[in-house]
Formats: structure tokens, C-alpha cells, sequence
């Protein structure tokens, strides 16, 4: 009866005596995954704003870049703690930590649109912009997706948003063309500093999508 105890006991034992010395590595992948839907979910929001001038869309992308805080600080502390990683930890840092600053963006666009400071209603660069936005990260989202499964499928979502980075890009150049022809240099400002806002979401993108293509690259 001892015995059977024993051996009962023992298997458990080299686990956790494994488990210390070897601690379980997370799957950063699945977590990559989760944080870049969520980013696709708060891009979507930011369209659906730009569309409608929706007051229960911003609310949403509000609450939105308070989870995605929560993602980002859980991922980093466990990219912190973790033994080993299935790539590079620069990689990983930099995908968690510009995943969540186009959520700030995005925040960043509504809440100051809707301040006395600004107070400017979304004009139709502002809709293109988000737009091509939505489309990019979708794009990277579906490459964070595929890491864990098949990677190489990656390159393809990596282009997508590429083009999409360029999209949105020439939107944000054509409307500071347009925008300077006005008379209103007060409007100007104001005007100027969203789509700024607009183009950083777009810069994280691309850095985010960069990220993408080497973690492919190193995986494939």
C-alpha cells in the first residue's frame, strides 16, 4: 500500500522539479493572435465612427484601449518571465508594444475630435484613412493568426498590409493638399493634427507589419 503510494507521488514530484527547471514556455502565438484581433476590432470601430459620427462607436473605442492596455500588459509580463521564447524577444516586444499603439490611436482620434479644443466632425479623408487602416491590420491580424499553424501563408497578409500602409499613406498627403487651400488656419490646425493621428496609426501599422514579415522570415 505504501509503495503504490510512493509511485503515486513520485511522477508528480519530477513534475514540478521539471516544471522549475523547465518552466512551461506560453504560446506567445496564441497571444499575438488574441491581441491583433482585438486590434482589428477597435479599427473597425474607428470606421464605423469616421461613418456615422457614432458617440456609442467612440464610447467603444474607448473601453476597447483599456483591454488592449490589459493584453499588452499581461503579454509583456509574460514575455518577461518566460524561459525561452519561439522567436526572437526583440520580435515579440515590438509587435506587443505597437499592437497596442494603434488602439491608442484610434483612441487618440475620437477623444480629441470631440474635445471643445477641436471639436471637428469626420470629412471624408478621415473615413478613407480609417478604412485603409481597418484593411491593414486586418491583414496583419490574419498573418498573427497563421504563426502557429503556417506561417509562410504570412507573406500574403504582409503584402495586404503593405498596400494598405501605401493607401492610406497617399489619402494623408492628398488631403494636407486639400486641407491648405483653405482660409482658416484655425480649421487647419485642428484639422491637421487628426489626420496626423490618422498617419501615426498608420506608421505602428507598418511597423507592425515589418514585425510580421521577420518573424515569418526567421520561422520559415
Amino acid at each position: 500500500m505504501n509503495m503504490l503510494d510512493t509511485s503515486s507521488v513520485r511522477p508528480s514530484f519530477s513534475r514540478r522539479i521539471l516544471h522549475r527547471v523547465f518552466p512551461k514556455v506560453p504560446d506567445f502565438f496564441a497571444l499575438l493572435a488574441e491581441q491583433s484581433a482585438h486590434v482589428d476590432v477597435s479599427a473597425g470601430l474607428l470606421v464605423e465612427y469616421m461613418g456615422a459620427d457614432s458617440a456609442q462607436a467612440a464610447k467603444k473605442i474607448v473601453e476597447a484601449e483599456y483591454e488592449g492596455d490589459r493584453q499588452k500588459v499581461r503579454n509583456l509580463t509574460l514575455l518577461n518571465e518566460a524561459f525561452s521564447t519561439p522567436i526572437d524577444r526583440e520580435d515579440l516586444h515590438r509587435a506587443i508594444i505597437n499592437l497596442d499603439e494603434i488602439i491608442n490611436s484610434c483612441k487618440s482620434v475620437v477623444v480629441e475630435m470631440d474635445t471643445d479644443v477641436l471639436a471637428l466632425k469626420p470629412d471624408k479623408a478621415c473615413l478613407e484613412m480609417a478604412v485603409y487602416l481597418k484593411a491593414g491590420v486586418a491583414a496583419v491580424a490574419a498573418g498573427y493568426g497563421r504563426l502557429g499553424s503556417d506561417p509562410k501563408l504570412g507573406r500574403a497578409d504582409a503584402e495586404k498590409a503593405d498596400k494598405a500602409v501605401r493607401q492610406l499613406t497617399r489619402t494623408h498627403r492628398c488631403a494636407l493638399a486639400e486641407l491648405f487651400q483653405n482660409d482658416d488656419f484655425h480649421y487647419i490646425f485642428r484639422r491637421k493634427e487628426i489626420y496626423m493621428q490618422l498617419s501615426r496609426a498608420g506608421d505602428r501599422l507598418n511597423i507592425c507589419n515589418s514585425t510580421l514579415l521577420d518573424i515569418v522570415v526567421k520561422l520559415c
